[in-house]
């Protein structure tokens, strides 16, 4: 088994470092801007979900057939906001995908549980692939992503069957995501794990833990080796696991980091060596092309105040 320890790998640098937690806005629809398409992608518990389009500058749905990302945002399957991974589908528009940010219910909005969590994000991943043509996107390239609970979401649609909403057009359009970009992500939801007196009714089924198989897509996941929710060992099995199965497994697990480490208001350093080992982990399935582009994330930065002070050196090997 292997597992990179992220402050080994690569140089980080950090001067100034935020340690505010993320406080993302609640709202029925967000305004992302002109250049972000919002349109549901489906209507459950009496409200429409939304999801969120951004493109490259270039893109043509009539010439291109773009790879793809759906992130889904993290808050304990009780609330959040797909404002979380905005710099995300941002960054990754840039260097050639089509990108998504998908509303799913939660506790807080619709009192609803885990089990509704997984089925919109299968839902979403279905509408994607159903509407890849007119979209201009790859349907064998789409990607899932996600935060802790989002990354529930994203790897439970990637690994675990069934839990889907009835009342999705079935047809043979499958919600099994080709990819999986995942961040500290909740996958064990055994007796041990976190969040399970919440989702034991559908355990088994509802933890990709358990539910791992040689069909699963390739994963990257990064980790706080400090995460006092989703302890490292857990980490260490579940990349064991893929890797026994003959999945494509990364792990990589950043010493001293609490879990959200990876958002910029958290650590601003490891937002950025994330993103770029993220776009790594595209670039070696064949999706992206060329480098990353790191002066184009910090162009993405919401703290402009600490931009001078962060310096990233991404590692040869990568």
């Amino acid at each position: 088994m292997l597992v990179r320890t992220a402050a080994h790998a690569c140089g980080i640098v950090a001067l100034t470092v935020g340690t505010s937690s993320p406080a993302w806005a609640v709202t029925k629809q967000v305004d992302f801007g002109p250049d972000v398409s919002a349109e549901t992608y489906k209507q459950a518990s009496g409200d429409e979900l939304m999801i969120y389009r951004f493109q490259p500058a270039t893109h043509d749905v009539t010439k291109h057939k773009r790879p793809a990302v759906v992130f889904f945002f993290g808050g304990g399957w009780t609330g959040g906001s797909v404002q979380q991974f905005e710099q995300h589908a941002r960054y990754l528009a840039s260097r050639g995908m089509v990108t998504f940010v998908a509303d799913y219910r939660v506790k807080s909005r619709q009192g609803t549980g885990p089990d509704a969590c997984v089925a919109d994000g299968k839902s979403a991943i279905r509408w994607i692939r159903a509407n890849a043509v007119r979209l201009g996107v790859d349907p064998d390239r789409i990607a899932a992503g996600g935060g802790s609970a989002g990354g529930h979401v994203a790897a439970a649609a990637g690994i675990c069957d069934g839990l889907d909403d009835p009342a999705d057009p079935q047809g043979g359009i499958s919600s099994k995501p080709n990819a999986l970009l995942l961040f500290n992500p909740v996958y064990d939801n055994g007796p041990e794990g976190w969040g399970h007196d919440r989702a034991k009714l559908w355990f088994p089924q509802i933890s990709p833990a358990h539910n791992i198989s040689a069909d699963d897509p390739p994963t990257v996941v990064f980790l706080g080796g400090s995460d006092a929710l989703i302890p490292v060992t857990t980490a260490e099995r579940f990349d064991a696991k893929l890797r026994d199965a003959g999945v494509h497994s990364e792990l990589w697990v950043y010493p001293k980091q609490s879990h959200g480490f990876f958002n910029e208001s958290k650590c601003q350093a490891c937002f950025i060596d994330t993103v770029l080992r993220m776009d790594a982990f595209l670039v070696s399935l064949g999706w992206l092309d060329g480098p990353a582009d790191p002066e184009t994330l910090r162009g993405l930065l919401k703290n402009p105040l600490q931009r001078p002070n962060i310096i990233v050196v991404m590692c040869d090997d990568l």
